[in-house]
């Protein structure tokens, strides 16, 4: 385990090449979380001890300290978003990487270490006939609890994905559409709504929308100056048609804007992470269209997946996420379960203290989050 210090663009490179590269591994994505008060701490795994030897294992470590004074000032926790990259079915490699990171979170003096690497855990809706489990996941959960390892009860990301096949013709990626969603695509059309690639001065407006549908929709977003530094980092970079980049693409009727999608890219992958609409002109079924639109825009820059980014955890109508997972299965899609993320507690103390705190300071936060989302709508 060594410290990575290339540039930016290396990388980047090097993180495309890796088993399972994510965009929440890219150097970007740690730029804007240093801005938030995160440190980005690149690493990689090499086969041999020299500079140019192969890299087995890569991870984009970000820390954060818990308190700024007093005797706890030393403590932090480490996340590693979407990672560490490597291949998972090698035994010996896994075991080393993990051994490693072990070793680093005590020294870093961390409460915890979090992974959340894209292990495929089975494919389809549990319990489908269409459904099929990956018997090497548990061998991989078994070796993490021998190690100490615990599933988190603080899921960052989501564990369970939607994704879109690109590698086929468009008349195949319609025809994989429930034919309602196929209905909905052209009834935009008929009605009206059009389609724009949104540029950065878009962005004041996109952020009052996904205001607007975090209060009507119940869910809890940060404040515009976060969502201005992700959109611009990453659409700035899509002006020059660089890698990773993100686009906004929003709908329109007459000339006024009233949903809208941000697509981000990394190498083969595409995704939706953001969408948004006003309350008006609903009824032209704007998203059906913008998210067609985003499929092919994708599909020719030579993406192979799109990623619609969140499935339930729990397949069924109680599950919060059900309704949108309705709208993105229409789309064609498969879904994706995986392993989700897991804490190691480098202090079991401090662990299950801040396990026990946490979740009434997140209540707490996201009370206020809602409170000033709404305030500023007002």
């Amino acid at each position: 385990m060594q410290a990575f210090t290339g540039k930016a663009s290396e990388w980047n490179t090097l993180v495309m090449q890796m088993p399972k590269s994510h965009l929440l591994q890219t150097w970007e994505w740690a730029s804007v979380k240093r801005s938030n008060g995160w440190t980005p701490m690149p690493f990689v795994w090499r086969e041999g001890s020299g500079d140019q030897s192969p890299v087995l294992a890569s991870a984009m470590i970000l820390k954060r300290n818990v308190l700024n004074r007093g005797f706890a000032a030393r403590l932090c926790i480490l996340y590693i978003p979407k990672g560490p990259l490597l291949d998972w079915s090698n035994d010996n490699h896994r075991r080393q990487v993990l051994k490693d990171l072990e070793l680093f979170a005590k020294n870093q003096s961390a409460i915890f270490l979090k992974i959340d690497p894209d292990i495929l855990v089975g494919t389809g809706i549990p319990e489908d006939k269409n459904a099929n489990e990956d018997k090497n996941a548990q061998i991989i959960i078994s070796d993490m609890k021998h190690e100490g390892w615990n599933y988190s009860t603080d899921q960052v990301q989501f564990r369970n994905t939607v994704q879109i096949d690109l590698s086929t013709s468009e008349e195949e990626m319609l025809a994989r559409m429930k034919q309602k969603t196929r209905y909905n695509v052209r009834l935009a059309e008929k009605k009206g709504v059009s389609l724009r690639v949104g540029k950065l001065a878009d962005l004041p407006m996109l952020y009052k929308m996904y205001a607007k549908t975090s209060v009507r929709d119940g869910f809890v977003i940060r404040d515009e100056r976060y969502y201005q530094e992700v959109w611009e980092t990453f659409v700035k970079q899509t002006e020059i048609y660089h890698n990773p980049s993100a686009e906004p693409l929003i709908a329109e009727v007459d000339g006024e804007p009233i949903a809208a999608i941000i697509i981000f890219y990394f190498g083969s992958h595409a995704y939706y992470i953001y969408g948004m609409s006003f309350d008006a002109h609903r009824e032209k079924m704007p998203n059906y269209l913008l998210q067609w639109d985003a499929m092919k825009r994708a599909k020719a820059r030579g993406c192979t997946v799109y990623d619609l980014w969140g499935a339930p955890d729990e397949f069924n109508e109680s599950d919060s996420m059900w309704g949108v997972f309705r709208f993105k299965e229409g789309l064609g899609g498969e879904v994706f379960r995986t392993l989700g993320a897991w804490d190691y507690p480098a202090s079991r103390i401090w662990y299950q203290a801040y396990t026990k705190l946490i979740p009434r300071v997140l209540d707490v936060m996201r009370a206020r989050g809602k409170a000033r989302t709404q305030r500023g709508i007002d």
